[in-house]
């Protein structure tokens, strides 16, 4: 018998708490890097405090772990976290192909993964009918991907983000009902150069 286009629906567990876990994810952040993809994932990160270290996408939506390989490359010495949305991954799904051959050590993706398209209405994405994003990102060259359901998880990933080897993709299973926005600062040359600034120093950034 062929399942039923819902039988994912039927046996998915409540999702964690996903302000919860960005949080638990950034504590003791030290030099890490965020990049946050368009929407909710901007929202948890400015829920968590705001940072010049923080670089929140307004747009481009598929495009956050792209900017994360970018900053990677260019700052190989410094841990770069990329949180994202399912439906963002999704949209950008070729940059794990770029990723796997580029390897870089330092860069991490947590893909937060309410199965839901949150900007939009929240509309089932495709995870919601079982599209295993670990398994994507594993047979793009990504050896360390994963799926979390447990904050003990939660906790062992944020010393794998400080860790020395990567890159890694993380896909954590979160709750689908939205929390009330918390919105980092909207102005894109400003955290462009927030960013600058507090990785290259005050006059290497106005000569960038």
């Amino acid at each position: 018998m062929t399942a039923s286009p819902n039988a994912h629906d039927a046996t998915r567990q409540p999702g964690l708490p996903r302000r919860d876990v960005v949080r638990r994810l950034l504590t003791d952040r030290g030099p890490l890097l965020v990049v946050a993809g368009l929407g909710a994932s901007a929202y948890d990160l400015a829920a968590a405090g705001d940072s010049p270290l923080d670089f929140p996408l307004w747009g481009a939506m598929g495009g956050a772990a792209m900017v994360g390989l970018g900053l990677a490359l260019t700052q190989p010495s410094r841990p770069v976290l990329v949180l994202t949305g399912d439906g963002e991954m999704l949209m950008g799904l070729g940059s794990l192909a770029t990723i796997g051959v580029e390897k870089p050590a330092n860069l991490r993706i947590v893909v937060l993964d309410n199965e839901r398209f949150g900007e939009t209405g929240n509309q089932k994405t495709h995870t919601a009918s079982g599209v295993d994003l670990a398994a994507a990102a594993r047979a793009c060259g990504i050896a360390d991907a994963r799926t979390i359901t447990t904050l003990a998880e939660v906790d062992h990933l944020r010393t794998a983000i400080h860790g020395p080897t990567g890159p890694l993709l993380a896909v954590i299973k979160i709750g689908a009902d939205p929390e009330p926005k918390a919105l980092p600062p909207r102005d894109g040359p400003f955290l462009a150069q927030r960013v600058r600034t507090a990785l290259l120093g005050q006059t290497q950034a106005l000569e960038a």
